[in-house]
């Protein structure tokens, strides 16, 4: 990490200091949100802001984000935690506190395709994305340069088919070695085994180049061509083991007609990949998706 970012990352820790989140699902009723303001009140923490959704008011799922400042939160977030779970018990709660100071920690796996990497990365030093960018993993050598002129670490692990399971234990062993929060896969264009899958749950996020759920798998570009669409897009998903068909968390479009062959879908598809992918991203590091069965409440 250049000297730059780890100074912005600092001065973001130093400002954040006393900052938290937290995440609730839990069957609707009345009384949730009283009982959540009333415990944040009892620890001098103020609500800085607050989204909540319920499915239906009657029978249904509720979900609320709740972001807060608590003087001392570093000294308190143990105890505060402690003492969360018997109103979390009360009401059935799913539920995560999170406390911004703690940077999470990315790995980003890409293959030739540069562009979602170099738009990560633009993000990241520009202060937008932030997140320590601990290692980039490819299967190919072409990102070597760009990562580590930023001081990043890059591992070129080769990869196909026949050797997934040795590639995935190196990669597993790299990411507890560096103690990975979230894996980017910016255009891997590897797919991953149940195993390494069950391993991250809900901590992969992936870009597929079409409009889910249009076009799943591999060269979707080219079948868009083929069958003549007006709409091409991208969508960003958490990675499950049914192929592109994880949780979607954002997705972009534009519009096409019959001048554009492969060529042009993909220089047009390639700038949404881009977007979407790096507003997917952001969204997970400051906290606002839950993943509800195989949807995203995204606040």
């Amino acid at each position: 990490m250049n000297a730059t970012i780890k100074h912005q990352l600092e001065l973001f820790q130093e400002r954040n200091k006393n900052r938290g989140r937290l995440l609730v699902s839990c069957p609707d009723q009345p009384g949730i949100v009283s009982a959540i303001s009333k415990f944040l009140f009892s620890h001098n923490a103020n609500i800085i802001e607050s989204s909540q959704y319920s499915t239906n008011p009657e029978g249904g799922t509720f979900f609320i984000r709740i972001e807060f400042e608590c003087p001392g939160l570093k000294d308190k977030a143990k105890e505060m935690e402690r003492q969360f779970t018997q109103i979390a018990d009360e009401f059935s709660m799913d539920w995560n506190f999170t406390h911004v100071y703690n940077v999470k920690k990315t790995a980003i796996f890409v293959s030739k395709e540069l562009h979602c990497l170099l738009e990560l990365l633009w993000e990241w030093q520009s202060g937008d994305l932030m997140t320590d960018i601990a290692l980039v993993i490819s299967n190919h050598e072409e990102a070597r340069d760009v990562v580590e002129g930023l001081n990043i670490p890059f591992y070129y692990i080769p990869a196909n088919k026949e050797i997934r399971k040795q590639v995935e234990e190196k990669q597993l062993q790299l990411l507890k070695e560096y103690d990975i929060d979230l894996i980017i896969l910016a255009r891997y264009m590897q797919i991953l085994t149940p195993t390494f899958v069950a391993a991250n749950p809900n901590k992969i996020i992936n870009i597929h180049h079409s409009f889910l759920p249009a076009f799943i798998g591999a060269r979707p570009y080219e079948r868009a061509y083929g069958r003549g669409v007006k709409l091409i897009g991208a969508t960003s998903h958490y990675v499950t083991n049914d192929l592109d068909e994880g949780p979607i968390i954002e997705q972009d479009i534009s519009r096409v007609d019959h001048r554009d062959d492969v060529d042009n879908l993909k220089k047009i598809g390639r700038s949404i990949e881009r977007s979407v992918l790096a507003r997917a991203v952001k969204w997970h590091l400051e906290d606002r998706i839950i993943v509800h069965q195989n949807k995203t409440i995204v606040f």
